[in-house]
């Protein structure tokens, strides 16, 4: 890396410097020499931001002219970059990253610059439940997810912008509208460094609720050895520790075959088990859904514990009708209405082929059959002399005409 002579750069030039040593010590690993050189710069800017008198703590980001508003993150970078110093006293360096997260944090707030949902985390002492945590670090992912999109929305639209330009320099000079194009350009600088400011504060919240972490570890460590009057550990048990855990790391994926519970049987699989015979349908009680719960229950994601919660369930119904049974159920019930049926189609079949039913017809007389045969014959011709006889209507007088 070239020397850099501090006394003779600009401000603008200094912190130009040490945001590229802060770009290159977050994108990969560099030494501690450049880490080092970062952070002297990087507290260069900070006295002549203080001798400059840039900024006032009775102003807001209103007031931030768009070219100073780069350096309130001076006081951000300055405090990742002494996370990253190596030292043998780890402790001092996590307080001195901390002051200075600290530091861009307070001033951030007073320059109203920090997010209504971090103040209002701060400010509540019973926000400390795993669901309060949980909430305020989805909020916090969610605020810096957006911040990422909408930074590489404005470098991506002033590049199309800068290429536009340069093409529509080649074919005719640009004379009208520079004004315009200039407001557009310092409108753009000012929502992407706000927009840098704002991603800055999720990742120094992160690193700080690190650090205090990191620094309670460190006393706690620090007071066992106080306590057994070593004044560092084993290299023994060190290297005792490192086996057990790429051991315990190593043999993970064995362990994860046999503790991971097996998937629950599906519906289909059950019916075709007792099709091919592996079940039988009486063994339903040991294969069943969890019953369908609707109304409030259902929008909590939840199954109703009390009964408060019950009887809600069953008020607050659906618009439509709800099923009486599972998709399970019925299909086990269709299945013993058809063994019923095939059963009962096999006894019908049986006693239409038995003996006893074609004895009873051979028993029968052949003279009885001949004689109902005669006697229906008989009343047929009967029947059919009389219609010959008396025609339809031959008794109706209103039928017959006037002579």
């Amino acid at each position: 890396m070239v020397e850099l002579n501090m006394e003779e750069m600009s401000l603008p030039v200094l912190f130009e410097q040490s945001r590229k040593i802060h770009q290159a010590a977050s994108d990969s690993s560099v030494d501690q020499d450049t880490v080092k050189k970062g952070c002297q710069l990087l507290k260069k800017c900070e006295e002549m931001i203080g001798k400059l008198g840039l900024f006032s703590a009775n102003e807001t980001k209103d007031d931030i002219s768009t070219t100073n508003l780069k350096y309130l993150l001076v006081p951000y970078y300055l405090g990742e970059l002494t996370e990253k110093i190596a030292q043998e006293d780890r402790i001092q360096i996590v307080k001195a990253s901390q002051a200075k997260l600290k530091e861009f944090i307070s001033f951030c707030e007073a320059m109203e610059l920090v997010p209504e949902e971090e103040l209002e985390s701060s400010g509540q002492s019973m926000g400390n439940t795993f669901a309060d945590r949980r909430a305020k670090k989805i909020a916090r992912f969610k605020r810096q997810k957006a911040a990422e999109s909408k930074l590489l929305e404005i470098r991506e639209r002033k590049e199309r912008r800068g290429r536009s330009t340069r093409a529509s320099a080649l074919s005719t000079p640009v004379e009208v509208g520079e004004d315009d194009m200039e407001d557009d350009d310092g409108e753009e600088e000012r929502e992407a460094w706000l927009t840098t400011i704002s991603l800055a504060l999720c990742k120094a919240f992160d690193l700080l609720e690190m650090l205090k972490k990191e620094e309670e570890m460190l006393f706690a460590i620090k007071e066992r050895q106080s306590q057994e009057g070593d004044h560092e550990l084993s290299q023994s048990i060190l290297d005792e520790r490192t086996k057990n855990a790429e051991a315990f790391h190593r043999d993970a994926a064995t362990r994860a075959r046999y503790t991971k519970p097996a998937a629950p049987i599906t519906c289909a699989t059950f019916a075709q088990d007792v099709i091919e015979g592996r079940a039988n349908v009486s063994q339903v009680h040991e294969h069943k859904h969890q019953p369908m719960i609707f109304g409030p229950a259902s929008l909590v994601g939840k199954n109703p514990t009390s009964e408060r919660e019950k009887m809600a369930a069953q008020v607050f119904q659906p618009h439509y009708r709800l099923p009486t049974m599972s998709i399970e159920e019925a299909g086990l019930k269709e299945m013993e209405i058809m063994n019923k049926w095939q059963e009962m189609n096999t006894k019908l079949i049986e006693e239409a082929n038995s003996s006893w039913h074609n004895d009873n017809k051979l028993l029968r007389p052949s003279e009885e059959d001949d004689d109902d045969d005669d006697a229906a014959q008989d009343k047929a011709r009967a029947w059919d002399d009389w219609k010959d006889d008396n025609p339809r209507g031959a008794g109706n007088k209103k039928l017959t005409p006037c002579g």
